[in-house]
């Protein structure tokens, strides 16, 4: 299986690559789809954010196609984050039933909402620090209803996650179905996860945070089991500074992993962690 895997990613970096961005499947014929020379839907943010997200793939040629997801995709002035453009409409190939949607409505070239949380995990996990920040406040369906205006072109509550938003007028910026608990828990894995950087691993906890630099810092409670970290991350100029329940934690200790992660074991007590990045 790994002489099997191996090869397969030797043939995606050959044939799925697409001069800035990977391509995303093919239909019968053999002609592609999320390519430069569709005829519809040309980047698709799927492939990008998952082969950063995969660890798989060409680290350089990731990052390249990244930053053509934020070239394309992202539309800041619309608070949009486009699964693909441009959307299925009178291609002769069929897609399947995603063209059934009107373009740019749902999965058709809209922002759906379980992709566009995947691009702001692939982006922190480049540790694109700002870019993921900013783009997950563009999500926060807080921020889609800030006034009267913004009510009225959303349309939908805004304390709770939409599927999708639409992105072509007359229906620019609407939200599409509510209350989506798929897309939330994605959007809960992204903020925890791949923002603040906390994470469990079997028996252990990793936290490794992806904070822009004009962040001052965060506080959170960890309860796992009968395990507790309170947790202060702090950021500074100066010496970095870890300490576990008051005792200096020396950067060469096996608990200590690197500058941007640390790891520490859920025994079942409680404990207080301030690590002070420099």
């Amino acid at each position: 299986w790994q002489h099997h895997s191996d090869r397969l990613l030797q043939i995606m970096e050959q044939v799925g690559w697409d001069g800035h961005w990977y391509k995303r499947a093919t239909y019968d014929d053999g002609s592609w789809l999320g390519s430069q020379h569709s005829d519809e839907c040309q980047l698709d943010s799927l492939s990008q954010s998952w082969a950063v997200l995969s660890g798989m793939a060409n680290p350089q040629r990731a990052a390249t196609a990244m930053a053509a997801v934020e070239q394309h995709l992202v539309q800041r002035q619309q608070q949009l984050l486009l699964l693909f453009t441009p959307p299925f409409d009178t291609s002769t190939h069929n897609p399947g039933y995603i063209k059934g949607y009107p373009p740019g409505l749902r999965e058709n070239g809209g922002q759906y909402s379980h992709a566009a949380m995947w691009v702001v995990m692939a982006f922190a996990k480049l540790g694109q620090a700002k870019q993921a920040h900013q783009l997950f406040s563009m999500l926060n369906p807080l921020n889609h209803a800030l006034t009267p205006a913004d009510v009225t072109r959303y349309q939908l509550e805004p304390y709770v996650v939409a599927a999708d938003i639409y992105s072509v007028a007359p229906h620019s910026g609407r939200g599409g179905w509510s209350w989506y608990t798929g897309a939330a828990s994605w959007m809960y894995r992204a903020g925890v996860e791949s923002l603040l950087g906390l994470t469990r691993h079997g028996n252990h906890i990793r936290i490794a945070p992806c904070l822009p630099a004009a962040w001052p810092g965060y506080s959170a409670t960890v309860t796992l089991g009968r395990s507790r970290y309170a947790i202060e991350i702090s950021q500074q100029v100066g010496q970095a500074l870890l300490t576990l329940d008051g005792a200096v934690i020396a950067a060469d200790s096996a608990t200590f992993v690197s500058a941007d992660c640390i790891t520490l074991p859920l025994d079942q007590q409680s404990h207080q962690l301030s690590w002070q990045r420099a």
